[in-house]
């Protein structure tokens, strides 16, 4: 019997295994535990034994030469090791990117936060609960209490691949909450924000992102599609007991470690963007970020105490998330050794 990729993905996806409730939370007390290693390459090689196929990691600390670190598989098919300078499907870190770009278009005034979907996309009222209540703010800050596109059943074995589809899986569902009263992470907000960007530019909003935050900080190796690079260039991503490379399944934007690191630089430091641009940023979004599709997690963060930009990118997911929380974990220990070496007594 022939069973499709499609398939196994949707079992493996969906199915979780007692085996692994019982025997996985204890690896994350051992990662917890373990003696802190004294530097970020053996914290990367750690990483590797605790079950990730290849980990890459990029550190930019202020008065300190950028290092980078990595471990295991670009691509364990062909024993092909980690490079610290491939390129990875940043997922949900593009939200940053996005944001910024919807802070320049205010300043431009050619969009304004307390506009509403009504006013933006009006063939969507009917179809949106609260369409004429929902703004631009309230999408961008997660409050919109539109459902969730990615929630629904199955979604990550067989995603979508247009706006069109994408939209298909929510409309005339109804509300989660009433606009502004809670908060929910939502990617069908972002979908929204890229179409209305789309409109009030004329043009694929990936082109402003070029022209306003990548060029201005000689990003050159971040794209916003796999058809804009060479594969070979990408690790490789897996999911937990899937036989398959998730690398040519299309999610978005892709960039190094490094790339990431100097756009979250800019983007704590002020750098990036003009005094009244800062100011809406602040009120509006998150000066962090982390994501997740099937086979790549990410994560950017800024550690203020220590003035240092940690990125780090795990090609391995699973159902349960443990590897999520194994993430967190291995981040917080590089985190640890930073601090150790301004203060090594």
């Amino acid at each position: 019997m022939n069973i499709s990729k499609k398939t196994i993905l949707r079992i493996i996806l969906f199915v979780g295994t007692i085996t692994s409730l019982f025997f996985v939370p204890w690896l994350l007390v051992k990662a917890w535990i373990l003696p802190l290693p004294d530097t970020v390459q053996e914290q990367t090689e750690q990483a590797i034994n605790h079950g990730f196929d290849g980990m890459v990691v990029y550190i930019d600390k202020a008065g300190n030469t950028p290092q980078y670190a990595a471990s295991g598989w670009h691509n364990r098919d062909t024993k092909i090791a980690a490079k610290p300078n491939a390129l990875f499907k940043i997922a949900s870190i593009s939200k940053l990117y996005d944001a910024v770009a919807v802070t320049k278009l205010v300043s431009k005034g050619k969009l304004s936060l307390d506009k509403t979907i009504a006013d933006y996309l009006p063939e969507l009222v009917g179809k949106i609960e609260n369409a004429d209540k929902i703004t631009l703010r309230l999408m961008i800050q997660h409050k919109s209490g539109i459902p969730n596109f990615t929630d629904t059943p199955n979604f990550w074995s067989n995603p979508t691949r247009t706006y069109e589809e994408s939209l298909a899986l929510i409309t005339n569902k109804p509300a989660n909450f009433q606009p502004g009263e809670d908060y929910e992470y939502c990617n069908t907000n972002y979908l929204l924000i890229n179409k209305i960007m789309d409109n009030a530019l004329g043009y694929n909003n990936f082109q402003f992102v070029q022209e306003e935050i990548l060029k201005p900080l000689n990003l050159n190796n971040t794209f916003g599609s796999l058809k804009e690079v060479n594969l070979e260039d990408v690790m490789s991503g897996y999911h937990v007991d899937y036989p398959y490379d998730l690398k040519e399944d299309e999610h978005g934007m892709l960039a190094t470690a490094e790339d990431v690191g100097i756009f979250l630089r800019a983007l704590n430091d002020g750098s990036l963007l003009k005094p009244e641009e800062q100011k809406i940023y602040a009120s509006i979004y998150e000066f962090e970020h982390a994501g997740w599709v099937p086979g790549y997690q990410s994560f950017a963060k800024y550690y203020k105490d220590i003035d240092a930009v940690i990125v780090a990118f795990y090609n391995t997911t699973d159902k349960e998330l443990y590897n999520w929380n194994l993430s967190e974990i291995i981040n917080n220990r590089i985190a640890k050794i930073l601090e150790k070496e301004n203060n090594p007594n």
